[in-house]
């Protein structure tokens, strides 16, 4: 049982520092906007799991894997989502996207909901968790939904620990950033060309 858990938690850190389009995302958002709003975005990324997980542990995600319409639509309005994030990057002005005396466009709260729904609205974690999970049930005394909601939260925190230190480590590297007065140019494409990136991993 304690091997399993482990071998899980191992491969969830080897999953959660691979370049992927959350932590890819963590980095850009942390670098932009800085530390703490580069964690409401993990905190809300990581929140999205609990979805995943309950709708894995009660059987959605077979649904959703097996039914083709239902899929793609969720692909679909996952995917214009992204899109119109990317426009409305696309219309900063770059002049004030690093300037310390301006309040941020995005609060805090607002990164979190976005990083939620950025989650949540993938079905390609529904998927990932349908197959990912079932290979490490552990137990056979405990229900499977009880086992689907441990590996669930097995996942979440290893995953919340290296996104942080992504985020962290991001917002730190932007202080020394800001003083840069071209980089703000290359932030906003960054941002711009991972939002169409996850858009694009997402529908297809």
């Amino acid at each position: 049982m304690i091997e399993t858990l482990l071998s899980f938690a191992l491969a969830t850190s080897i999953l959660a520092i691979s370049p992927g389009p959350d932590n890819i995302f963590v980095l850009t958002q942390s670098i932009v906007n800085g530390r703490n709003f580069g964690l409401a975005t993990v905190i809300g990324l990581i929140s999205g799991c609990l979805v995943h997980t309950t709708l894995l542990a009660f059987g959605v995600s077979a649904i959703i894997s097996t039914s083709e319409n239902l899929y793609m639509g969720i692909k679909i309005f996952g995917s214009v989502y992204l899109l119109y994030l990317a426009f409305k990057v696309y219309k900063t002005d770059t002049s004030i996207l690093l300037s310390e005396h301006v309040t941020p466009k995005k609060t805090m709260k607002q990164l979190f909901k976005q990083g939620f729904l950025m989650n949540v609205l993938n079905p390609k974690v529904s998927i990932f968790f349908l197959a990912f999970f079932p290979g490490f049930l552990f137990s056979d005394s405990l229900s499977t939904i009880t086992q689907f909601y441990i590996l669930g939260f097995i996942f979440m925190f290893v995953s919340l620990f290296i996104f942080s230190a992504i985020a962290i480590l991001a917002g730190t590297i932007s202080k020394s950033l800001k003083n840069n007065n071209k980089i703000s140019l290359y932030l906003k494409w960054s941002q711009f060309v991972v939002f169409i990136l996850i858009a694009i991993f997402i529908l297809l």
